[in-house]
Formats: C-alpha cells, structure tokens, sequence
C-alpha cells in the first residue's frame, strides 16, 4: 500500500498527477470544497456573531462518502500532501480538510502546484510547506462577510420588493451597469460638423483654423467654412518618425478574460473553465500534461526558465532581431505575485503540435494564451508615420499614414491584432495640390456605451473590486439573477436591476459603493499579509451593517404583488403573483387570513403504458425540477425511473426497457440493442 496521500481537488487533476508520482503515493480528489458554513443560528448565517464571529461548518451535502473515504485513506497514509489549488480558496480548502479529517500537524505538508508538468509535480512534493494560517482567515472573513451580507440583503429584498439577491461585489457591480444606463438616458445629443477635402490617393480632414481648435456646431458653421475655401491646398509640413508599436503583457485572469470574450466571443465563465482544463491536464497520447500554468493569477511575471526557453525559441524560429526585453510592470496595489502570469508550461508545446488532442474551444483559447506569452517576450514592432498639414486661406487640413517596417511581435499575435498599412504619396514642403472634392457630414455626440463583458471585467479589475477568480461569477450571477440582459453583447439593466440597485442605495449606499468595497477588498488583503485582525474587521463591519438592515426592514415599502385579474375561490380577493422558494405561484392576497394557493396542474407529457400496471407512464418533475419518469396512477402504482422507459421488453430477462445515452439498454441486465435508438 501506498504511504504518502495526495490530495487534490479535482479528479482529473489527481489522475494526471498519479502519473507522475508512481507507486508509492496515491492521488485522490476531494471534488472541491467538502465543508461550508451552516445555515443555522440567528438569520441562518452560520456564524456565531456574539462569540467573536465563530464559524460553524458542516459537510456540503453529498460529501458525505468523500469524506468517510478520505479518512480512511488519511488513517493508512504515513504522510498526507494537502495539494489543493495555489490560491486563497485553495489554502481555504487544504485547511478544510486538515481539520475535517483530523490530520495532525506532523501528519502532513502543503504542495502547490503551479504547474502540471512531471518536473514541476516532483519539485514541489520534494519542497513542500505549510498552511498559510493568514491566508485561510482572508479567505474565510472574505466567506463570513458575504455570507453576512448575501443572507441579510437577500432576505431583505425578497420579502419587501421580490427580487432575488445581493452581495457585496454583485451588487456593486449591478450599480455600475444601471449607473451607465442613467448616464445614457440623460445624455443629450450634441450637432457636430465635419469637412473633408478629398484628393486621388488620400482624404484631409480640417482640424484648425490658424493654431486653434476648430468647432462646427452647425450647418452655417460648416457653409461658412466652404465659401471661403479655394481649390488649392499648400502643403504646410511633413513628418515622417518611426514609431514602435509594443506587445502586451503577458495574460493575467482578468485581462485572459477580455481579450477571450472580445477576440473568441467566450464569455467569462467559459474561459475559466477551458483554462481549467488546460491547466489540469490533457492527454497527448505519449503523456498526459497541464499545457498552461495556474490561470488566476494577477501577475505579470514570468519565470527565468521560461524567458530563457522562450528566447532561445525566438531565435531559432524567427531570428536574433524579433527577441526582445522582458517587460516591467508597474506593480498594482492589490497585486499578489504570488505566481506567474498565465503561459504555456513549454514554449515548445506550439498550438500546431497539440491541436489533434484538443478540443475546438480549447485549442482556440491555448492558442490565445500561448501566442501572448510568447509576443510579450519579442521585439516591438515599428512604423514609419507621415503626417502631412494643407493650409487652404488659414485652415489646416491634415492626412496620417503608416507603414509596417518590421512586424516583431505581431509575427506571432497578428491573428488577434492588426496593423494596417496606409501608404501616402510622396509629398514636399510647399507643393500645391488641388481639389474640388470637399465634403462637410453632420454628426452628433454620442452616449457613453454599455458595458460589454469585456469592458465590465476591466472597469471591475481598475476600480479594485473583487479578485479577477471571481468575476465570471458575478456575472453569472447577476445574469441568473435576471438583473440584466443582453442587448447587441452588452449588459442592459432591467426593471428589477434598477429597482435592486435604487433600493439598497437608499438604504446602503455608504456600504453598497466602489470606494467602500475597495476598501473592504484592501482590508482583507492585510488579513492575508497578517497587518489586521480578522474578527475585529468583522466586527468593525457588522457594528456599521446590523443597524442599516433594521431599519431598512422597518422602513423599506414594500411592493404590492402583482394581481393576476382572478379572484380568490373562497374569499372572493383578487389572486396576486407571489415569488417562493422554487419560483412564482398563484396566490390570495388576502394571507394570511386566506391561505389559497391555485395549483397549476401540468400537463401530462405519456411516454408509453406502465409495464407494471394498467397506467400510463409519464414526465414528473421532482420538487427542484429534475425530470423522472412514474405512473400516472400513482401511489397505488409507485412505478419510477430516472432513464426515459421505451416500449418493449427486454428478451433476455423480460424487465422493460430504457433510453440511455443514446441507446436502447435494459433497466435490469446488462443487454443492449445493438442498433441506435429506434
């Protein structure tokens, strides 16, 4: 038996890893997370607010056999490896299972795995280290603060307007989304002229009028300007420079997620789970290995090895003049370094050689993140511009062009950025060219524009809210939520976002704003650097919060539900729309006095005859809308099955028969029909 136990979180995580590690180490998941806070105790938070904010944590239901399994592998292990994932969350987790399964502290050590790779995998079980007690209080206040304010407001919200939820970034996020919308709303358009002298080989536009700024507000502006233009246009100046056009950094998590949902069309949640699979394993016939490094991250750097190897592949592959200089970024406030910049875990893993075991999407985002790490360590690349100014009775005209001189960086990223070339004639000081080609367009102002996905990630990354692992939640999230839709790829609130967000400003707007989650977002970074105290900082919160929810739930009007036309059957009031737990229902508004509620009886959807009685079978649905099948005669008939019954029997064993993945299959032997579904 193996001494030494791995555990990871995800099983195809802990098969590629089990490769590496050989016989004396056995590798299991704990799918996840195994423990959260309770949902018991005052408010149902889970968190014990009088006795310093003591969490009380219960197995998330369904874990119950992965934790009994993960104690016994624990009990005959010698040495257990916490490998949960390189982040907070992770460092959460491995603390997690620590305490669940009472591993003790010379019982185990904690590996990161920054990388999927067997050399990477071996150096760090070979370096181990230990929970990071201050990064699991961050992450665990950051746990007790949402928790705190997603069940309050919540709850709040339900019982007074209908919508929802709230949290402490998903609602500040929503306000931003609804303040763009108000911005648009008010926005009053501006007139606006343009005029253009237009010659055989390029277009002038007028910019100035001797060494002013130039204005046309109106079509008078604009005549005016005509009448006392000539047909001759002198040419001022030329400039010509050499410009240089720089490569990007290598991807982060927030700005993988821009240019995937600009370049790709992937929303946020997408390419997070792709990345994951990059980053946890892909077999490639010969060997199973992570092709990316670990994709949340909000580092720009790159490892020593990997410079060397990627520069080393420059030159061979492009020539010594496309290397360039590794990038120094300026560093953010709330950056953690704690690992790399996404990037491909070998340079010479191209996209080419591993596009046959990949999967479409993924090998469009590998390709993506590969091409950017590389770019980001390659030479500028450089244009020539020419500027040209024509001076027509004082008023400057002006015409730019460029050329490509040397493409750099561009020779391996131009599929995700381009570089026109607009060649001008070759012009002199004081040449005269002539035209009778002049054209003067109206235009006018337009609003600021919504936020597409893209756009709200980098907004949310600049303004310091959340950490970039938990954008495409939120978004998800206030999408589920039905906050906002999607209007021509951008986010539009709805009538329950702009009521949401008005709510809980008018309640909570020192609490539900940029500045203060900022803030709130800094103060737990200082939690995980160990410069604060974690209860305290609650308490600091809660102290400000419990009074504003009060109050809230004392003052807050509450909407009248919407009235469906109908009366009440036994008491003659109007039936009104209702929200519940598993969605709206028909119901007295007269409650609690009348206790009506109209039950909307579905239609029944009959599949075939029941093979155990004179019934019929047909599509159920369980309390939390998952499909089954049973007899319509039931309970006198308890009849039931998950798999869709099909007419017919089974010749073997003579039970019925069920649609299964696509094929006929027995619902009690092993028999399959051996052609596809009927």
């Amino acid at each position: 038996m193996p001494k030494n136990l791995v555990i990871v979180e995800s099983p195809s995580k802990s098969k590629t890893i089990g490769k590496y590690l050989g016989k004396d180490y056995k590798v299991v998941s704990s799918k996840g997370h195994i423990r959260d806070l309770a949902t018991t105790g005052p408010y149902g938070l889970g968190v014990d607010i009088e006795h310093g904010f003591k969490p009380n944590y219960v197995p998330i239901k369904g874990k119950g056999n992965v934790i009994k399994e993960l104690k016994k592998d624990v009990k005959d292990s010698d040495m257990v490896y916490l490998a949960s994932d390189p982040d907070r969350e992770g460092e959460a987790i491995a603390w997690h299972l620590k305490d669940a399964l009472g591993i003790k502290n010379n019982h185990y050590k904690r590996v990161l795995f920054h990388e999927i790779t067997h050399d990477k995998v071996l150096d760090a079980i070979k370096h181990p280290t230990v929970i990071d007690d201050n990064l699991v209080k961050s992450q665990e206040t950051r746990r007790i603060l949402d928790r705190i304010i997603g069940f309050r407001l919540s709850k709040l919200l339900q019982s007074k307007i209908g919508a929802k939820s709230a949290g402490r970034v998903q609602s500040v996020a929503l306000k931003l989304i609804v303040d763009r919308e108000r911005e648009i709303d008010k926005f009053v358009p501006e007139e606006y002229w343009t005029i253009t002298a237009v010659f055989p080989e390029y277009e002038a536009v007028l910019f100035k009028y001797k060494n002013d700024d130039i204005e046309l507000k109106s079509e008078s502006d604009a005549n005016h300007v005509l009448e006392a233009l000539g047909d001759t246009y002198v040419v001022e100046s030329v400039e010509k420079k050499e410009k240089a056009k720089k490569s990007k950094f290598p991807f982060i998590t927030s700005t993988l997620q821009q240019e995937a949902s600009t370049k790709l069309g992937f929303p946020a949640k997408k390419t997070m789970s792709l990345a994951q699979k990059l980053y946890e394993g892909i077999d490639l016939g010969e060997e199973t290995v992570g092709l990316i490094t670990y994709m949340r991250t909000d580092s720009t750097r790159l490892s020593d090895e990997f410079i060397g190897s990627a520069k080393k592949y420059i030159e061979e592959n492009y020539g010594k003049n496309y290397v360039g200089f590794v990038k120094q970024g300026k560093k953010k406030e709330n950056v953690q370094d704690a690992h790399e910049a996404i990037r491909p875990t070998s340079v010479l893993r191209t996209p080419e050689k591993v596009k046959p075991y990949l999967k479409s999407d993924e090998f469009k985002l590998y390709s993506l993140i590969y091409k950017r790490a590389l770019a980001s360590l390659m030479a500028d690349a450089k244009v020539n511009q020419t500027t040209i100014v024509f001076d027509n009775h004082d008023y400057k005209f002006k015409t730019t062009g460029q050329v490509l001189i040397f493409d750099g960086y561009l020779k391996v990223y131009k599929d995700y950025e381009t570089s026109e070339d607009k060649i001008l004639p070759e012009i002199h000081d004081r040449e005269e060219c002539i035209t009778t080609n002049v054209s003067s367009e109206q235009h006018f102002t337009k609003p600021p524009s919504r936020y597409t996905e893209a756009k709200l990630i980098k907004e949310l990354e600049e303004l310091g809210i959340g950490r970039p692992s938990t954008y495409a939640k939120i978004i998800d999230t206030i999408k589920e939520r039905n906050y906002v839709e999607i209007v021509d790829k951008k986010f539009k609130p709805t009538e329950m976002g702009i009521v949401t967000t008005d709510k809980l400003q008018e309640f909570f707007s020192d609490l539900i704003n940029v500045e203060y989650t900022r803030d709130m977002e800094e103060d737990l970074d200082k939690v995980a650097e160990g410069k604060e105290v974690w209860n305290e900082l609650l308490s600091k919160f809660y102290q400000l919060f419990e009074p504003r929810v009060k109050n809230a739930f004392s003052d807050m009007e509450k909407k009248a539900p919407e009235q469906t036309g109908e009366v009440c059957p036994e008491c003659g009031s109007p039936l009104v729309i209702r929200n519940g737990r598993y969605g709206e229902f028909v119901a007295c508004s007269n409650y609690p006095t009348c206790k009506y509620i109209k039950k909307e009886k579905p239609e029944e959807v009959v599949i075939m005859d029941c093979p155990e009685c004179d019934g019929k079978i047909i599509e159920k649905k369980t309390r939390k809308g998952k499909v089954f099948y049973g007899c319509n005669h039931y309970p006198k008939c308890k009849f039931a099955s998950w798999d869709k019954p099909v007419p017919g029997k089974c010749p073997e064993c003579g039970s019925y028969l069920v649609e299964k993945n696509g094929k006929i299959k027995c619902s009690s032997c092993s028999y399959e029909e051996s052609q596809s579904l009927r």
